[in-house]
C-alpha cells in the first residue's frame, strides 16, 4: 500500500509529541458517514478531504487516520493542511508493516477523524485487524468518522460482482455497516468519464492501466456497478425511512407527508372468513412475479374474542405467510380500513389484496364497505379486489 508522505508538513513522528484536543466530547456514540461509488477512481476520497477541509476552517477538529493516494498527486493536493495520524509500524515474519493507530486517534480525540477505504484488512491473517473493525471502535468511543467505500466490498453483493465482473472480491464489511450509517454520500460519475480518467493515469499508473481495461474497468462491468451502486444507496434510504414511519406509527405519531417508494410491496389481507390462504398464495404470485415484497395482515378487534379455531386459522395464515418468505403483521383496532391504511402508508405498499365479501343489501346502503374506505384513502396505491369466486 502507498504511504502518503505529509507528515514532514503536517504531524509530529510519535505519539509522545501528539497534540491533545480541547474538544469535550458528549457522552455519546460517534456518526458514521460514508463516501461510496462504483469503483476505484470516481473521487471518493477527494469529496471527502475536501469536506474536511471545509470542516477544519469552520473551526471541527479534523484528522486524518488512514489515506491512501495511490500516487495520486491531486489527491495528495487536498490532503495539505489536514492533520496526519502517524501510522504505527509492526514488525512480522520479518516484513515491516504499517497500520493505522487506533490507540494513537482514541488518545487524540478529534471530532472527525477520516478513514480511507473501509475495507482493507491490514494484515488480513487477523481478524481482529480488519479496518470496519477499528472504525467501530472509534464510533463507540464517541469520534466521528468519515469513510470511503467501492460497492463490491459489501458482503451480500460480493459474489454478484464477481458473477458480473469476473473479478473476485477478497474483501467484504457486514452490510450492517452501511444499513447503520448516519450518512452515506454516493460519489457518481459516468462509465465515460471513469474510462477517460483511467486512460489519462488518473486512477492508476501507466503500467496498471492495460490490466484494469481488461479487468474490472471494461465498460459493461462499469455500467453494472454503477448500477448497483446507486441502486443499493436508495435501497438503504428507503428501508431506513420504513423504519421510521413504523416507530411513529408505534408512538402514536402519524407519518408527515407521502413518500414514493421505488419497488413494489404487496399487502394481503386476511381475516378469519375462508379462502384468505388462498389470498396469501395470490398475493405470493404477484410477489414473485413483479420480483416485490410481500406483507400479509390481519386486523383484529378488540371487541372481538378470537375462538380457538379463529386463532388456529390467524396461525396457519402467518405460517403460510413465513413459507413464501413474506412477513405476517398483526394489529388491533375496531376500524379496519383505518389500520389497513396506516400499515399500507407505513411499510410502503404499492399493491393491497383482499377479498370481497357478500354484505346484505341493508349494509349497502347504510354504510362503505371496506373497499369503498380503502379506496378513498389510499390514493397512491393500486387495490386488487378478489372475488369470492377467485378465491376458491
Amino acid at each position: 500500500m502507498t504511504s502518503l508522505n505529509l507528515n514532514a508538513r503536517i504531524m509530529c513522528s510519535n505519539l509522545s509529541t501528539l497534540p491533545y484536543s480541547t474538544y469535550i466530547r458528549p457522552a455519546r456514540r460517534g456518526k458514521h458517514k460514508i463516501f461510496i461509488g462504483m469503483a476505484p477512481g470516481v473521487g471518493k476520497t477527494c469529496k471527502m478531504l475536501e469536506e474536511a477541509s471545509r470542516l477544519k476552517q469552520d473551526g471541527i477538529d479534523v484528522v486524518i487516520g488512514w489515506l491512501e493516494t495511490h500516487g495520486r498527486s491531486e489527491t495528495s493536493a487536498k490532503a495539505i493542511g489536514l492533520e496526519v495520524i502517524p501510522r504505527k509500524t509492526i514488525e512480522r515474519d520479518g516484513l515491516r508493516l504499517t497500520s493505522m493507530d487506533t490507540d494513537a486517534i482514541l488518545t487524540r480525540q478529534p471530532q472527525i477523524v477520516l478513514v480511507d477505504e473501509l475495507t482493507p484488512s491490514h494484515f488480513l491473517e487477523l481478524e481482529q485487524d480488519r479496518r470496519y473493525e477499528e472504525v467501530e471502535t472509534i464510533l463507540a468511543s464517541g469520534i466521528d468518522v468519515y469513510s470511503t467505500l467501492n460497492i463490491q466490498h459489501l458482503e451480500s453483493l460480493s459474489n454478484l460482482v464477481t458473477q458480473i465482473t469476473g473479478v473476485v472480491v477478497r474483501e467484504c464489511i457486514p452490510d450492517r455497516l452501511l444499513e447503520v450509517a448516519d450518512e452515506v454520500v454516493v460519489v457518481d460519475v459516468t462509465p465515460e468519464t471513469l474510462e477517460e480518467r483511467l486512460l489519462d493515469g488518473k486512477i492508476y499508473p501507466l503500467e496498471k492501466i492495460e490490466q484494469s481495461v481488461q479487468n474490472l474497468f471494461q465498460h459493461h462491468n462499469l455500467v453494472a456497478l454503477r448500477e448497483l451502486a446507486l441502486r443499493e444507496v436508495a435501497d438503504n434510504i428507503e428501508k431506513k425511512e420504513i423504519r421510521e414511519a413504523t416507530r411513529l406509527n408505534s408512538n402514536g405519531q402519524a407519518p408527515t407527508g407521502h413518500v414514493c417508494s421505488i419497488h413494489e410491496r404487496i399487502l394481503v389481507c386476511v381475516s378469519t372468513e375462508p379462502k384468505s390462504l388462498r389470498l396469501i398464495r395470490r398475493g405470493a404470485r404477484l410477489a414473485d412475479y413483479m420480483n416485490a415484497g410481500v406483507y400479509v395482515l390481519f386486523v383484529n378487534k378488540p371487541d372481538h374474542f378470537l375462538t380457538k379455531e379463529e386463532t388456529l386459522y390467524i396461525e396457519t395464515c402467518k405460517q403460510l405467510c413465513q413459507e413464501f418468505k413474506g412477513e405476517f403483521l398483526q394489529v388491533s383496532g375496531s376500524n379496519t380500513a383505518e389500520e389497513i391504511a396506516k400499515v399500507a402508508k407505513s411499510y410502503r405498499i404499492t399493491q393491497v389484496i383482499l377479498g370481497q365479501t357478500r354484505r346484505p343489501p341493508w349494509q349497502i346502503l347504510i354504510r362503505d364497505s371496506l373497499i369503498d374506505q380503502l379506496v378513498r384513502s389510499l390514493t397512491h396505491i393500486d387495490i386488487h379486489i378478489i372475488s369470492p369466486e377467485d378465491q376458491m
